[in-house]
């Protein structure tokens, strides 16, 4: 069965009765027609369904209609995660609102996210950029700024004429989660983090660090440990500290995967939660609340945070000037996966 075919500017005139110099003229917005020829032309536009092509517009020098987002982590963790579909929900909500297209990518490292940026630069593809997961070390904002493609950084870092960021407030959030344990009586309270090098672990890393040298604990007991995010590394990371000699009494997951998993792994080791072991998820989910028991977490607009970096990017794409922007804290909603510490284990 043929497919039908894209109806075209020469269709347009036809249907019109003009030119299709009249039709370029009309459709964007440019002296040398009349106001009931424009009209016209727009009403037979309508009708047989035309859109202007992005290529083209790139070649015009106009805006492509799209942002892109690209995503360099293993395609295999993101299947489970439900902060980046809840932060891409936000995202395209906030585009709907200027009919906005969002060209999303997976790739495997950080130089084949650098160099579909190249690309997407040199064939107009995007207008402007989100870029998630920022790096202590990171090619990614200085590469933007040489090619001139607006882009907001999610997860915060420092603005520039056309590049924002928006954050949250990691420290913050990990200073609630170690009162609120350190408040039951844990003193061994071990951080399952997600990759290294990413600006958010090094965040909650540096904060557990920080608190716990602030309440005298063992550094040694208190500490993090990094996976890749997945359900399996989650799983593993808790087999290999329930095993230690002195095995935590409170672990702290960087996502709701691997605290789920993480869970799972205690159960099977008769582990009791919470009366031997307290679990923590960063954010929280369904997955969170329909477990057993249902687990601490930080609740946080993920989509919000989505909108938000969205709208940032649309503010630079009508010419304002880059910024820092905050989103709201976190907070911490207590479930059954914390109790207080067993004296003889803490």
């Amino acid at each position: 069965m043929p497919t039908a075919r894209r109806p075209t500017i020469r269709d347009i005139a036809r249907r019109a009765g003009v030119s299709e110099s009249a039709v370029s003229f009309a459709l964007n917005g440019r002296p040398g027609v009349s106001e009931g020829t424009r009209e016209r032309v727009r009403r037979v536009a309508e009708q047989l369904g035309w859109h202007p092509s992005s290529a083209a517009r790139a070649l015009s020098g106009e805006r492509t209609g799209a942002v892109g987002l690209v995503l360099a982590r293993p395609a295999s963790t993101l299947g489970v995660e439900s902060f980046f579909l809840q932060l891409v929900s936000g995202v395209q909500e906030a585009l709907s609102t200027r009919r906005a297209a969002l060209l999303f990518q997976v790739v495997e490292s950080l130089d084949t996210e650098c160099e579909l940026y190249r690309r997407w630069w040199a064939e107009r593809r995007v207008d402007g950029v989100l870029v998630v997961d920022p790096r202590s070390e990171d090619p990614r904002p200085a590469l933007l700024g040489e090619l001139g493609l607006p882009a907001v950084v999610v997860g915060g870092g420092e603005a520039g004429e056309r590049l924002s960021s928006v954050s949250a407030d990691d420290t913050s959030a990990m200073a609630s989660i170690i009162d609120h344990l350190h408040g039951l009586g844990h003193r061994r309270i071990v951080h399952v983090a997600g990759l290294p090098g990413f600006v958010h672990t090094e965040r909650r890393v540096s904060c557990l660090r920080a608190e716990a040298a602030a309440r005298g604990l063992d550094p040694h007991r208190t500490r993090s440990v990094t996976t890749d995010y997945s359900d399996s590394e989650g799983a593993e990371a808790t087999r290999l500290l329930l095993d230690e000699p002195d095995p935590p009494t409170a672990i702290v997951y960087d996502n709701d995967v691997m605290a789920v998993a993480g869970l799972a792994t205690a159960q099977e080791r008769s582990v009791a939660v919470p009366a031997e072991l307290s679990v923590v998820a960063w954010d929280d989910s369904p997955l969170c609340r329909v477990t057993h028991p249902r687990l601490t977490a930080l609740v946080r607009d993920t989509a919000a945070f989505g909108r938000l970096a969205a709208r940032e990017l649309l503010r630079l794409l009508d010419g304002e000037s880059g910024r820092a922007v905050a989103s709201a804290l976190p907070r911490l909603e207590p479930r059954e996966s914390t109790g207080e510490a067993n004296r003889a284990a803490s």
